[in-house]
């Protein structure tokens, strides 16, 4: 029953907003998520398991890891209040994740089976058109990401994640965002410290 509530008053808004479903669809919402509860620092997923779900934030902050051989992390993604994340690469192919999938903050997930959610796809194409925009999305900021990596200096990085994410920007520690900026947390404050400072 608490899936249910959550679930109600959660994901189907989320979705009403794009392709409203009708009673029947709403319906298999409730059926094929479930809830997940994870601690701060919790794995939703380790290197080389297979990524079993589709997960939908909704509350707490998760990020997207690799790590180098000298073991240090590297940040690909966060995800927080009605965001979506998911290794799609593992998901789909059924082949080990090559990314860790860790709680930042104590976290809320909705989520979704493999096979629950081609069946969506398969029974009611509204699911397929509205997972499809989700994809999308990410996919554009992804591209987005990495063109400022490769055009951009630092000091611009940071001010457009500030800009683009300012309540992730104000959520995560020094050493999280520096990860994703790849650039050193003493770098980053050297950053802020300019940022903040009157022109």
């Amino acid at each position: 029953m608490e899936d249910e509530n959550l679930i109600a008053t959660t994901l189907i808004p989320f979705f009403n907003n794009y392709f409203p479903l009708n009673s029947k669809e709403k319906e298999e919402v409730l059926e094929r998520f479930s809830q997940r509860k994870i601690k701060r620092r919790g794995m939703l997923l380790q290197q080389g398991d297979v990524c079993k779900f589709f997960y939908f934030v909704v509350s707490g902050c998760l990020k997207m890891y690799v790590t180098d051989d000298a073991g240090k992390e590297h940040n690909l993604q966060f995800a927080i209040e009605q965001e979506w994340i998911s290794d799609l690469s593992s998901f789909y192919s059924e082949k080990p994740s090559q990314v860790f999938i860790e709680a930042i903050e104590p976290t809320v997930v909705l989520q979704i089976k493999h096979a629950d959610l081609l069946h969506l796809y398969i029974h009611y194409h509204k699911f397929d058109r509205n997972f499809r925009i989700i994809t999308e999305q990410k996919y554009i900021a992804l591209q987005k990401r990495t063109l400022e990596n490769i055009s951009t200096s630092a000091e611009v990085r940071y001010h457009n994640f500030v800009a683009q994410h300012p309540a992730l920007a104000l959520r995560l520690p020094n050493t999280q965002i520096a990860s994703y900026l790849g650039i050193t947390p003493e770098f980053l404050s050297k950053i802020r410290k300019n940022f903040t400072q009157p022109s």
